[in-house]
């Protein structure tokens, strides 16, 4: 983990969003220092992926602020990323007719040229060679892990500073859920910045430096993943058991 003396890479302060009159967050305050990683777990429907929404700016902000680099931003998504924030959606969200490798170019139109983008690129064929393998291979026809990763793929190509991971385990069998966060826990150790977003926390304890537990749009326990496992009643209350 890499905290600096300079101000979060990413903070929110007493953010308020939600869907025409439904108030979905009521008031989220977290922030993420370079290189660490932080994680938010709860139950479905209780706020989480519209958090990310709202802080890459697909979710109008209501109150509150959000920072980058300790600059108040207005929450516009072409804002954010400009900015380096790079979403990976829930469910990944592909151009399904699309190949492989024209999904992970849509991640970098904000790129200065070609040559940056071919080092993005590089370095994601590196982290995932099965991309490389299947960059011809229309996105419709890949299995739920492989589109995975094409998403995760994206968001990189954006070069972003912030990947916004939403419930990457979503639908997918054990073994593919090991070998994606396989791969973010390599983000990680990279050195990258990630707020993820996950309902079960026994997925994220070995890797997530902080985890925040929201309830009902509201952040209603923080603490290191290891802390949040032993406590039984939290875990009981919150999320099942």
């Amino acid at each position: 983990m890499t905290i600096s003396a300079t101000p979060p890479v990413l903070a929110i302060e007493g953010v308020v969003s939600g869907y025409d009159g439904l108030e979905v967050l009521k008031g989220i305050s977290l922030s993420v220092n370079a290189g660490e990683f932080v994680t938010v777990v709860g139950p479905n429907g209780h706020g989480k992926t519209t958090l990310l929404k709202t802080i890459s700016g697909l979710v109008p902000l209501r109150a509150g602020e959000i920072r980058i680099d300790g600059r108040k931003m207005t929450g516009k998504p072409h804002e954010m990323a400009a900015l380096g924030i790079a979403h990976v959606p829930q469910g990944d969200m592909l151009f399904p007719q699309m190949t492989v490798l024209e999904n992970l170019l849509m991640g970098a139109f904000l790129a200065p040229g070609q040559a940056e983008i071919k080092r993005r690129l590089d370095e994601v064929y590196a982290l995932l060679p099965k991309l490389a393998d299947r960059h011809g291979q229309i996105a419709a026809t890949l299995s739920g892990g492989e589109r995975r990763m094409v998403g995760i793929g994206r968001g990189l190509m954006m070069g972003g500073r912030v990947l916004l991971i939403d419930e990457p385990s979503l639908g997918l069998a054990p073994l593919i859920i090991e070998q994606v966060y396989g791969v973010i826990s390599e983000l990680s150790k990279a050195g990258r910045t990630i707020l993820l977003v996950e309902e079960n926390p026994a997925r994220v304890e070995d890797l997530a430096d902080l985890l925040h537990l929201l309830d009902d749009g509201e952040i209603v326990w923080s603490g290191k993943p290891a802390e949040l496992m032993a406590r039984e009643e939290l875990l009981a209350t919150y999320l099942g058991g």
